[in-house]
C-alpha cells in the first residue's frame, strides 16, 4: 500500500482531511456511512495507476472536524466541500467522481448543480428514497430512527435503521468488524466512534434529500448508477434501480452488497475502473 500525500482544507464550518495518490486526471472518491478516506484503502492504489485519486473524510467524520459538532448536516454543504477539493486539486478541469451510499447522494447532487466540474459520476446505491412511490413510508423510518436515537441510544437506533433498509425488515445492527477483511476490521473502532454522528446527523439530512430529476435526465449520459449483486430488495438498491429506470439508463452491478467496497475490494475496484471508462 502506497502512503498518500495528506492535506487539510478549510471549508465553511469545518476542516477537511484529504489524501492524494497517483497521477493523471482527478478521481474523487466520496465515502458513505462512517467509512471516511480509509474505506478506499483497498482500491485506491490500483486506481492510482490511471488517476490522481483523492479521498477524504467528510465533514464531521474521523479527522475532518466541525466548528460546531451539533450542526445539522445538508447534502448541498457536503457537495460544496467536494467542489472545494476539486478546486484545490484540479482547478478548471472536470473530474471523475465516485460515491458510495450517502457519498453517492453527494456525487449525484454535484452533477446536477455544477455539471461543468464533473466529467462522470459513478454512484453506488445512493439511498435516494424520495424518488420512490412509497417515499412517505421511508420518511417515517427516518423519523423513527431519530426518535429512537434520542430516547434509547445508538444501537437501538441502528437496529431500527438496519431493519428499515433490509429486504424483510428483520435485520439487526451489525457488529463492528464482523466478517470483514483484516484491514477493514481494523477500522472498526473509528467506525464505531463516528456512528452517533452518522445516525444523528447524516441519516436525517441525507435520506430525506430529493434529487433534481429533470436535471438528472438532461445529464444522464454522465451518470452511472450501480448496485450490489447481493443487495436486491434492500432499500438503497430499490431506490437506485427505480432511479435508473426513471432516467432510462442501464443499472450496473458490482460485487457484494451495499458495502461491497469493503467486503470485495479487489473485484469492486475492477468494476469501478470499467465504469469510469465505458
Amino acid at each position: 500500500m502506497t502512503d498518500p500525500a495528506v492535506g487539510t482544507l478549510r471549508v465553511n464550518g469545518a476542516t477537511l482531511h484529504y489524501e492524494v495518490r497517483g497521477r493523471g486526471p482527478l478521481l474523487l472518491l466520496i465515502p458513505g456511512g462512517t467509512g471516511g478516506a480509509a474505506s478506499f484503502d483497498g482500491i485506491a492504489d490500483d486506481l492510482a495507476g490511471a488517476y490522481t485519486v483523492a479521498t477524504y473524510d467528510p465533514r464531521g467524520m474521523s479527522r475532518s472536524t466541525l466548528d460546531d459538532p451539533e450542526a445539522e448536516q445538508h447534502v448541498a454543504e457536503h457537495a460544496e466541500d467536494a467542489f472545494r477539493l476539486l478546486d484545490r486539486l484540479s482547478p478548471g478541469e472536470p473530474a471523475r467522481v465516485f460515491g458510495a451510499s450517502s457519498g453517492a447522494i453527494v456525487a449525484v447532487h454535484m452533477l446536477t448543480t455544477r455539471p461543468e466540474r464533473v466529467a462522470r459520476v459513478v454512484a453506488h446505491e445512493p439511498p435516494l428514497v424520495e424518488v420512490l412511490p412509497d417515499a412517505a413510508e421511508h420518511r417515517a423510518l427516518v423519523a423513527r430512527v431519530r426518535e429512537t436515537f434520542r430516547t434509547q441510544g445508538l444501537m437501538p437506533a441502528m437496529a431500527v435503521l438496519a431493519a428499515g433498509l433490509s429486504k424483510d425488515g428483520g435485520a439487526t445492527a451489525p457488529e463492528a468488524g464482523t466478517g470483514l477483511p483484516p484491514r477493514a476490521a481494523a477500522r472498526a473502532e473509528r467506525t464505531m466512534a463516528d456512528l452517533p454522528y452518522f445516525v444523528g446527523r447524516i441519516v436525517p439530512g441525507f435520506m430525506t434529500h430529493a434529487p433534481d430529476l429533470s436535471r438528472l435526465e438532461a445529464l444522464s449520459d454522465r451518470l452511472v448508477l450501480a448496485c450490489g449483486e447481493d443487495s436486491r430488495g434492500e432499500l438503497p438498491h430499490r431506490a437506485t434501480a427505480f432511479l435508473a429506470e426513471r432516467l432510462g439508463t442501464k443499472l450496473r452491478y458490482f460485487p457484494g452488497g451495499h458495502i461491497g467496497l469493503t467486503t470485495h475490494p479487489a473485484a469492486f475496484g475492477a468494476c469501478l475502473q470499467k465504469a469510469l471508462c465505458d
